[in-house]
């Protein structure tokens, strides 16, 4: 991966655009993940936003739309933002995965949990996204985001509630829950996580509005 990130990192020297990566990525072709999918699901945002969030793949609806954080789970993720009292306007929004990985079950298109290899090949746009974008803080919504972003598994409990300092670049990272795991949960527990969710939001946000980050 690392090989692979400094190649990139070398080429994004010539401060390749936003629209210009998804032009890209639009093309690619690094793992079998497009021949399923509709289309390449790039991230969304401004350039410059101080905080970037990665979740795991685009689901069915965002495939069709071609836009991230748009299905039940991004629908949601807005609410919490709004509890959160942060403005989506000023996020950069992508996913780890930039194709939708599915299987049929009828008429459906039930979604797949991409693999590492997967994960690895769609490396590459994550990272020039970062240097394009140049947040303050990156959120990683859930255990493949969060593998994406650090570069190995870790255990969300054991990272939850820091800001951890472990990329080589001027970045911290907080690492929470995905909103679908909010809509997965029993009718008891969702407030509480739905709660949790929007205080790790809280703490990134606060973080990457600060000059110095807290470091766990």
């Amino acid at each position: 991966m690392a090989d692979v990130s400094s190649k990139v990192r070398a080429t994004s020297s010539a401060r390749r655009s936003l629209a210009q990566l998804a032009a890209e990525a639009a093309g690619c072709t690094a793992c079998d993940l497009y021949r399923d999918a509709t289309q390449t699901v790039f991230g969304a945002g401004p350039q410059g936003a101080p905080m970037l969030v990665v979740g795991e793949q685009p689901g069915d609806i965002e495939d069709q739309a071609g836009e991230p954080f748009v299905g039940p789970a991004g629908r949601l993720f807005d609410e919490i933002l709004e509890e959160a009292g942060i403005d989506r306007s000023d996020l950069y929004v992508t996913n780890a995965v930039k194709h939708f990985k599915w299987v049929a079950r009828g008429k459906r298109r039930i979604h797949q949990k991409p693999n590492a290899s997967e994960i690895v090949a769609c490396h590459r746009w994550l990272d020039a996204e970062l240097d394009v974008v140049q947040p303050r803080v990156v959120v990683a919504l859930g255990a493949t985001a969060a593998r994406s972003v650090l570069g190995h598994p870790v255990t969300i409990r054991e990272v939850r509630g820091k800001v951890l300092d472990e990329l080589d670049r001027d970045v911290g990272v907080v690492v929470t829950i995905h909103p679908s795991a909010v809509l997965r949960a029993d009718d008891a527990d969702r407030r509480a996580m739905r709660t949790s969710l929007a205080d790790d939001l809280r703490l990134a946000m606060a973080a990457a509005r600060t000059t110095g980050r807290r470091t766990g």
